[in-house]
């Protein structure tokens, strides 16, 4: 037997996947990732682990959980992902002088391999960029921005 549900019809279900904030950006996401994941293999890295190595040289030692802030990333997924850094030597984890929290931390290998891939990376975001116009572009980095601010700030 199969349920009937009449609120939820096609024209409901199209107005939601056309409107839905997470359905859409999860799926400008992914295209955005396979694009950079694709101008970035020469340089051996993928953007999700591009990305974490430039906020752990930008934020020099980071406890996992300032990383993960700082990525908007759940701490789990985070670990998982500074695995194959680690074992790379792109990243390493040291006591820091207070003892506390083991602080990850970019290598001379991790800084070379940052080098390596930043042309890549220019090549991708230019193409992007170009696509949408300097000023188009600010306005989108800005309300990017700003949603995830209010996503972080929001209490439901």
């Amino acid at each position: 037997m199969r349920l009937d549900f009449p609120e939820l019809d096609d024209a409901k279900l199209g107005e939601m996947a056309r409107t839905c904030a997470c359905f859409n950006f999860r799926k400008a996401s992914r295209s955005v990732t396979q694009l950079f994941d694709q101008v970035l293999s020469p340089s051996g890295l993928r953007s999700t682990q591009l990305v974490i190595l430039i906020t752990g040289k930008l934020l020099g030692p980071s406890s996992i959980a300032r990383l993960a802030r700082e990525l908007v990333m759940d701490r789990s997924t985070l670990t998982r992902n500074l695995k194959p850094l680690l074992t790379m030597g792109l990243l390493q984890l040291s006591k820091p002088a207070n003892g506390k929290h083991k602080a990850v931390e970019l290598t001379d290998e991790g800084l070379a391999a940052l080098a390596k891939a930043a042309p890549h990376w220019e090549q991708a975001q230019t193409h992007l960029v170009s696509q949408f116009g300097d000023e188009r572009w600010n306005r989108l980095m800005t309300d990017l921005a700003a949603i995830v601010d209010a996503t972080r700030t929001s209490a439901m």
